[in-house]
């Protein structure tokens, strides 16, 4: 092949199905749903047995657990389940991106990509139908009304829509950055740090909460009447810690949480029956203490360091803090899904879980206003000393502007931008930047020679034509 002709075309992989591209679709196709769907079973055949009952509600139960995995609310009798765990749904979510991502290859095109998409769609939903027919049939023997068709399908499609979509983006970044501006970037990294530390900051509070209440957990294993039963309820507190530690998060931010007829915030405590979960121990009671007020602090250095992050990682300025408030609007929106999936109806108790409107609201306030300050910080307190710099002369880069067009014009070769502290270095003259490096270079006479009219520039040679003992100049 000659260099004129053109390049072959790029085999396209998983456009032709061989057996194994075939082999890797249906790794991303089912093994994540037959793991669930086998863990579901080995559950409800071990609950099953401990409490020495027969297997006539066997498969609804499967089909109840598959649902509630991928929190489709379910209406057992005539009570509503809506607040489900997410410990369980966060393994699938997790387990389904990861066999997105190995599947990626990185010459797949776009035709690949979708080909993985459409694998890990059809394993779930195709489980989710056979789980809503089940659920359909067993109705008439367990009481599990057979949930809304739109809703299943919805829940289970969207979560392993997010989890391929996760997965690809881990592993293709390219396909979404080169359209985005350049502080879409830097704003969803810090978003992503700010809900990272909000969490964890709502896990430390509700370990906290647990230890001082420890004396309240005996109460909640009284029901459970022997060891399997022990069992069972430390498994589904486990299960149920994530959305206990969403609501703390929810609580620290300044929102509250609904606990059916009461409430939970820094500022006050309306009290309610709870499920007797050893879990839910974590739950103060009482009115809340003078101090609680205290803890917004943590959601204020949150925004602060996130501001501070976008101002050194992107071209944020004081005048558009533009990664600041992308931060601020996508770790809103992270902490509205969380809010939805952690809270729900809970039967007899009503509705539990953080109110979300006010989370999501909260949130995006300290990490704007806080990430503003840090920005400010970023740009006017943490920005390198002069004495550290390079003599010459500095001006701010947004006050550039302000001056006429030609009176740099002898130094705009030397301009080099520092964009992390917001100033324009411009060397003395006699001076140049080599690679980064500032050179001295000394003058050729020992006078600087100005040209004038005069003077002729030829092939960047100044030669003077009337010098007395000679009639070329070589610039030596």
């Amino acid at each position: 092949m000659t260099a004129d002709e053109p390049n072959p075309p790029e085999d396209n992989i998983f456009l032709s199905l061989t057996p194994e591209r075939a082999r890797v679709l249906l790794i991303v196709a089912a093994r994540t749903s037959s793991f669930t769907v086998v863990a579901i079973v080995a559950l409800v055949l071990a609950t099953l047995f401990a409490a020495d009952g027969g297997l006539t509600g066997a498969s609804g139960a499967i089909a109840a657990g598959w649902l509630a995995v991928h929190q489709v609310p379910l209406v057992i009798g005539t009570t509503s389940l809506g607040v489900l765990p997410l410990l369980p749904t966060g393994v699938v979510v997790w387990f389904a991106a990861r066999d997105c991502a190995r599947a990626v290859e990185p010459r797949s095109s776009r035709a690949d990509l979708g080909w993985i998409v459409g694998a890990a769609l059809s394993g779930p939903l195709l489980i989710t139908a056979v789980c809503l027919a089940v659920a359909e049939d067993a109705s008439s023997v367990v009481a599990l009304q057979p949930p809304n068709t739109l809703a299943a399908f919805g829940c289970v499609g969207g979560l392993h829509l997010l989890a391929a979509a996760a997965g690809i983006g881990i592993r293709r970044p390219e396909l979404i950055t080169p359209y985005l501006p350049d502080w879409v970037l830097p704003g969803g990294q810090a978003a992503l740090r700010v809900v990272q530390r909000l969490l964890f900051a709502g896990t430390a509070l509700t370990l906290v909460s647990f230890l001082v209440h420890w004396s309240r957990i005996g109460e909640t294993y009284r029901a459970a009447g022997n060891f399997a039963g022990v069992v069972g309820l430390t498994a589904l507190s486990l299960a149920y810690l994530p959305n206990v530690v969403i609501d703390a998060t929810s609580v620290l931010v300044g929102a509250d949480v609904h606990l059916g007829a009461g409430s939970l915030s820094l500022f006050g405590i309306t009290g309610a029956p709870i499920p007797a979960l050893p879990i839910l121990v974590a739950v103060p009671e009482g009115p809340a203490a003078a101090w609680w007020p205290v803890a917004l602090l943590i959601p204020i250095v949150v925004g602060v360091l996130a501001g501070r992050e976008c101002a050194r990682g992107s071209g944020d300025r004081v005048r558009a803090p533009w990664a600041t408030l992308t931060a601020a609007g996508l770790s809103a929106a992270g902490v509205a899904v969380l809010g939805l999936a952690a809270g729900g109806a809970a039967g007899s108790f009503g509705e539990l879980g953080p109110g979300v409107w006010l989370f999501t609201g909260l949130t995006f306030v300290w990490t704007a206003a806080a990430g503003y300050v840090g920005l400010l910080a970023a740009r006017w307190f943490l920005a390198a000393p002069a004495a550290d710099l390079p003599p010459g002369d500095y001006h701010d880069a947004d006050d550039y502007d302000d001056y006429p067009d030609d009176e740099y014009d002898e130094y705009d070769d030397y301009a080099e931008e520092y964009p992390d502290d917001g100033y324009v270095y411009r060397p003395e003259p006699g001076t140049s930047v080599v690679d980064g490096e500032l050179v001295e270079e000394p003058l050729a006479l020992s006078t600087r020679v100005e040209t004038t009219e005069s003077s002729d520039i030829l092939d960047a040679e100044v030669v003077e034509a009337d010098l007395p003992d000679s009639d070329e100049v070589d610039g030596r």
